[in-house]
Order: C-alpha cells, then structure tokens, then sequence
C-alpha cells in the first residue's frame, strides 16, 4: 500500500506551554502549527491534491524541542495518519 503524504510550508507556530520531558532528559513543548499545504511528497509524483485544498491552512500539533522545530516559512511533510485524516475531511481545523 501507497503511503501518501502532503507537504506543505508552516506558516506560523503557536506554542502551547504544554511542556514534556523524554527519557533522554529533553523537554518538548506541545505546539500547534499553521501549515499551508501545497501538495504530495516526492514519493508520490502521480498524485495531485485535491483542488479545494490546494493553498488551504491546517493546523495541526507537533512537540517541538529543536530550534529548527520552531521556523517558519520551511517546508514540512506531514505524517502518514494527518494527510488521512485532511483527505478524509477529518482534520479539526482547515483555516480559509
């Protein structure tokens, strides 16, 4: 089976304060990020998104922990199970 997957650029950052501590001692705050999707993955160069998404706002929430988890204006690929549920129209938030 074709794991699809949507990339995007993240647009923005809104961090939570929710803060967590892996068992390697590094601490990772809950954050939601803004992403506008653009279309799929390299892996999949004969799929098209959907017209009504291309350009489309989603947020969706990461733990970020890293510097580079915390830029903006970079490209993102989105996980397996979140470009399901965006394709599935399940995603909580699609922003105009």
């Amino acid at each position: 089976m074709l794991k699809k997957k949507i990339r995007g650029i993240v647009t923005g950052i809104e961090r939570t304060g929710e803060f967590k501590v892996d068992e390697n001692n590094v601490r990772w705050e809950k954050c939601i990020l803004t992403v506008r999707l653009k279309g799929f993955s390299k892996r999949t160069p004969d799929l098209e998104l959907p017209e009504h998404l291309k350009d489309r706002e989603v947020k969706i929430v990461r733990w970020c922990a890293f510097e580079w988890h915390y830029q903006v204006n970079v490209p993102i690929t989105l996980t397996f199970d979140e470009t399901e549920k965006i394709l599935k129209g399940e995603a909580k938030q699609l922003c105009s």
